[in-house]
């Protein structure tokens, strides 16, 4: 099987391309061909993949001896020893212990916790660490292969592999706050695989694994990696996230062309706002269900992820203009941001 034939499979080309590309007639019992492609797409991605994904035990310490152990799965992200994981994985661990590949252990170092995003940063100091390479999951479409390696029930590196189910979901964190933009997947998830990578074809890491809805089979639900880079990117930093409230739930949507250049709007896509909180700054300002934000304190919102990167980087308390689209004609409010409620 020739390397062309995986990446045709792997990018979800048409039939006609893929066996063209092949050369295989597909009534002639091409079938062993496809069925190669796929298992050598997953098996190359689980080799690149594999060495940086983690197992961890988090243990409460109590009385001087470690009491309550749980754990999870993540992944190491940069050369130095920095591993993603959930919030909910160590949240509550007065201990926290990271097993590689190869069988070394280390007592990570908790960088930060964000709770709300249920994502997390511990570090280990080691050396020949093997970093994950991280993808982009503003690229994504639905149907294509994903891939999922963790420690479901302490089975270590166990992988699984399904599709992208859908995309731009949303589900509440452990916190009660809603996360926008989660990628729903088949791959399957049991507990143990939270805080584990969920990988395309190449082997980059587009979600981290978070939860899966019990007793349904298949519907398995990973944090976007676009999200993953900016909440570990902070958490680095400051060891914490500090997010502004407009008490709103949304969702990424397409604008209709004709309106944006009719009104010179600058984004072919914005966030729908499905519902408003009652008393939240959006309900002061006068935002309704149905507009459509495409623009806040003049940066172009062309999906959730950027409008909670907003709010993540702009002053709470504050002032800003925001841009809606209602009815189909823009319509300019001054919304300020409130902390987010406890």
């Amino acid at each position: 099987m020739r390397s062309s034939s995986v990446k045709a499979l792997a990018n979800n080309g048409s039939d006609a391309a893929f066996w063209a590309r092949t050369g295989d007639d597909p009534e002639s019992g091409s079938d062993q061909s496809l069925l190669d492609a796929y298992s050598q797409a997953v098996s190359s991605a689980v080799r690149k993949l594999g060495p940086s994904v983690v197992n961890i035990e988090a243990r409460r310490v109590r009385r001087g001896s470690p009491s309550g152990v749980g754990g999870g799965s993540g992944f190491i992200f940069t050369p130095d020893g920095f591993v993603l994981t959930n919030s909910h994985v160590i949240h509550q661990a007065d201990q926290v212990m990271v097993t590689l590949y190869d069988g070394r252990r280390f007592e990570a170092q908790r960088i930060g916790d964000d709770p709300d995003s249920d994502l997390a940063v511990v570090r280990i100091e080691g050396s020949d660490l093997k970093a994950a390479k991280l993808g982009e999951s503003k690229s994504l479409r639905v149907g294509q292969l994903a891939i999922a390696i963790g420690n479901p029930f302490g089975f270590q590196y166990t992988v699984t592999a399904g599709v992208v189910s859908a995309l731009g979901r949303s589900l509440r964190s452990v916190t009660g706050r809603l996360l926008d933009d989660v990628i729903q997947t088949d791959a399957a998830l049991n507990p143990g695989n939270s805080g584990g990578p969920l990988a395309n074809w190449r082997g980059e890491v587009i979600g981290v694994n978070t939860a899966m809805i019990l007793p349904a089979q298949g519907i398995c639900f990973a944090i976007a990696v676009d999200t993953a880079k900016f909440v570990a990117g902070r958490l680095i930093r400051d060891g914490k996230i500090s997010r502004g409230y407009l008490g709103i739930a949304g969702a990424t949507v397409q604008l209709d062309r004709r309106m944006t250049r009719l009104h010179g709007v600058k984004t072919a896509t914005g966030v729908l706002v499905i519902s408003v909180e009652p008393g939240s700054p959006a309900q002061k300002c006068g935002m309704l269900p149905k507009d459509i934000i495409v623009d806040y304190d003049g940066t172009p919102i062309t999906g959730v992820g950027v409008l909670q990167r907003m709010l993540s980087e702009r002053p709470i308390g504050v002032p800003v203009k925001c841009t809606l689209v209602r009815e189909g004609r823009p319509l300019r409010l001054e919304v300020t941001a409130a902390p987010t409620p406890k």
